[in-house]
C-alpha cells in the first residue's frame, strides 16, 4: 500500500535529508567515523549522566542517509562533537531560534507575563540627532536621525522595514492626551496614508493619524469632510478641532500602528 504524502510533508522530508547530508559531509571533512562519533557521545553522555546524547553508529547512518530526523539530545552531541553553533545546526532542519513571537501571528496570552532577552540580538537605534531637534515639538523623527547606533536588543527588528517612519510627540504637544501622552514615540504606516471611514468602538479602535502641515506635524484622530481634513483631538486633551484643505494645507503621512509611551509623570 503506498502513502501518498502532502507538499508540507514532502517539503520536512527533503529539509532532513539535506541537513542529514550536510552532517555526512561535516563528519567526514572532519576524518571522524561512525563509531569514533559514538565513542564521543558516550562520553558525553557519561558527563551529563544521561543516555539519550549517545548517538549509535546505525542511527548515525539513518540520520545522514534517510533523513530520520534526531532527537534533540543527540543533536546536540552532533552539535558539540563537530564544533557547529547550535542555531545553525537547528537552522539546517529549518529552525530559526532567532524567530520571536511577535513575528508570528499567535494567539494572545490570557495572563500577563514576562519576555525573556536572552538570544536577541542588535537593534539599529539613533544615537545622535540634528541639533535642531526640538523636544516640544511634534515631527518626522527620521528626519532628524544624523547617526545610528547599535543596541544589543531585536524585539523591534519588525519595525525595520520601509514603509515605516517614526514620530516623536513633543512635549508640549496634548492633541491625543491620555492615549499618546507628549513624550511618546510612534510607529507610523506610511502605505496607510488614506483616513478610514467608519465607527468604531472605543478610542483605542479608532485610527490615529499622523500629519504634515506647513508649519508643523500632527498626531490625532481625522475625518474627511469634502475636501477638507477635519483634526480631532481627543476630547480629554482640552486641544481644539481644526479644518484644513487636503492636501494642500494637510498631508497624511500614514496611520499609527504601534507607540511606545512613558507611563508617569
Amino acid at each position: 500500500m503506498h502513502i501518498l504524502k502532502t507538499d508540507q510533508q514532502v517539503a520536512v522530508d527533503t529539509i532532513t535529508l539535506n541537513a542529514g547530508r550536510r552532517l555526512r559531509d561535516l563528519r567526514e571533512r572532519l576524518g571522524l567515523t561512525l563509531r569514533s562519533v559514538e565513542e564521543s557521545s558516550t562520553a558525553m553522555a557519561e558527563a551529563c549522566g544521561n543516555p539519550e546524547f549517545i548517538v549509535p553508529p546505525s542511527r548515525l547512518s539513518d540520520i545522514e542517509t534517510k533523513g530520520v530526523l534526531p532527537s534533540i539530545y543527540r543533536l546536540q552531541s552532533l552539535a558539540l562533537i563537530y564544533k557547529v553553533q547550535w542555531d545553525e545546526i537547528l537552522g539546517w532542519y529549518g529552525i530559526d531560534i532567532s524567530m520571536m513571537p511577535m513575528q508570528v501571528k499567535l494567539p494572545p496570552l490570557p495572563k500577563t507575563h514576562t519576555l525573556a532577552a536572552k538570544g536577541l540580538k542588535d537593534l539599529h537605534i539613533p544615537v545622535k540627532l540634528d541639533p535642531s531637534f526640538n523636544r516640544a515639538s511634534t515631527m518626522d523623527l527620521g528626519r532628524f536621525v544624523e547617526q545610528w547606533g547599535l543596541l544589543p536588543l531585536t524585539y523591534l527588528t519588525k519595525f525595520a522595514h520601509d514603509k515605516f517612519t517614526y514620530g516623536y510627540i513633543g512635549t508640549e504637544d496634548f492633541m491625543m492626551y491620555p492615549i499618546l501622552p507628549p513624550g511618546s514615540f510612534v510607529q507610523v504606516d506610511q502605505s496607510k496614508n488614506r483616513v478610514q471611514r467608519g465607527s468604531w468602538r472605543s478610542d483605542y479602535d479608532r485610527p490615529i493619524y499622523f500629519l504634515e502641515t506647513r508649519d508643523e506635524y500632527i498626531c490625532s484622530w481625522c475625518s474627511m469632510k469634502d475636501t477638507k481634513i477635519v483634526i480631532q483631538p481627543h476630547p480629554l486633551s482640552s486641544c481644539e478641532i481644526r479644518i484644513m484643505r487636503w492636501p494642500q494645507e494637510a498631508e497624511v503621512i500614514g496611520q499609527v500602528i504601534g507607540a511606545a509611551i512613558r507611563v508617569g509623570p
